[in-house]
């Protein structure tokens, strides 16, 4: 065996143990036992709220151990063909340890990956709210290109996905959206999606086909419980609006007044619910999503007040700086402005291959952390 192929294996072996020590490998196994015999005792579901938090919990134990079982026990696999290499090298055992390590450093990227997603809000569904800035019809055109982006990225990944408001613009697109992703880890994927994202083409509502350039804004914040400790009075601290659901259609469209505008009057938040049928139930999805801006916002504040130390620029919220630019005429690319990423091929992007994207802006917010 060459030395090549050992020294990528002791890399390999390395690189797991240090994830398994640091994820603590052992003291999760411990919980989710803890878990199950919790779930097995009587009266568990007395109390269904905190039920359904410890099968929550349990849900995100097994999604991370899953694959970290699956590298121990590779490794340990690994550790037993080299033995077998070192005693009697064959082409058979050498193509097998080729395949396990080829195999195993698919799963331990991705596990590397989610030890990026370390905050509690990153575990958490996300709101993904979308609004149309300037740029006029092609930005509601942009602004409906980009949610059918979530979309399809979402449904890749196997989220579920809830489409809490939607206004369409006058002659195309939306003019804004906001969409709940719901799945593990979707806020930690999708956090850094925050900001204003620029399309540059050649306009189909222009005549004289001229390129024209558009923005969207994009805002994504954590779902949080209940359990929050975040206070508002809603009497005096927010002002409610009602008016009449729009969209594609439906019983409940247009007959009643049971879309809910919340505005946050202390901040100037702004958030829109009309999926639900009732006023009371879009009331109560919107209160949910004003208190998850209102969560969002003091993540913001405690980073802008660590990033002010550093000297550095901390807006990258909604409407702030550009964060990626999407150019499909006369050239046709996809940069994010932070990690540098660029691809040629926007249209794939468009279609919902988020994933380097996502991943480039991880590594980079936490190498931004360590300077």
């Amino acid at each position: 065996m060459d030395s090549e192929l050992r020294d990528t294996c002791q890399n390999m072996s390395e690189r797991i143990l240090l994830l398994k020590d640091s994820l603590d490998y052992d003291g999760k196994q411990k919980q989710l036992v803890e878990i199950n015999e919790l779930m097995g005792a009587p009266g568990f579901w007395d109390n269904q709220d905190k039920a359904q938090k410890q099968v929550g919990e349990l849900s995100r134990l097994k999604a991370l151990l899953s694959p970290l079982e699956e590298l121990v026990t590779g490794a340990e696999d690994l550790d037993v063909l080299l033995e077998f290499a070192e005693a009697e090298e064959s082409p058979e055992t050498i193509v097998e340890i080729e395949q396990t390590v080829k195999s195993l450093e698919k799963t331990l990227n991705q596990v590397e990956f989610q030890t990026m997603l370390g905050q509690p809000e990153d575990a958490m569904n996300a709101y993904v709210t979308i609004q149309a800035g300037e740029g006029g019809t092609d930005a509601a055109d942009w602004a409906e290109m980009l949610l059918r982006m979530y979309i399809r990225w979402s449904e890749t990944r196997g989220f579920a996905l809830e489409m809490l408001e939607r206004t369409d613009g006058e002659e195309a697109g939306i003019r804004h959206a906001t969409l709940l992703v719901k799945g593990d880890y979707a806020y930690g994927y999708l956090k850094g999606e925050s900001g204003n994202h620029r399309l540059v083409r050649m306009s189909p509502f222009n005549s004289a086909g001229k390129r024209q350039t558009a923005f969207a804004a994009v805002d994504v914040t954590p779902e949080i419980d209940d359990n929050s400790e975040i206070e508002v009075d809603w009497d005096k601290d927010v002002k409610e609006d009602t008016m009449r659901a729009g969209g594609a259609g439906g019983q409940h469209v247009n007959k009643t007044e049971s879309a809910v505008r919340l505005t946050h009057l202390e901040t100037n938040l702004v958030v829109r619910c009309q999926n639900e049928r009732s006023q009371h139930q879009n009331r109560a999805a919107a209160r949910k999503m004003l208190l998850a801006k209102l969560y969002q916002l003091q993540l913001e504040q405690h980073e802008a007040e660590v990033a002010s130390k550093r000297g550095e620029k901390s807006k990258i919220g909604f409407g702030g700086e550009t964060i990626r630019n999407y150019v499909l005429q006369p050239e046709q690319f996809v940069k994010d402005t932070r990690s540098e990423l660029k691809t040629a091929n926007p249209l794939t992007v468009l279609e919902g291959e988020l994933d380097p994207f996502l991943e480039a802006y991880l590594q980079w917010a936490v190498g931004n952390k360590t300077k």
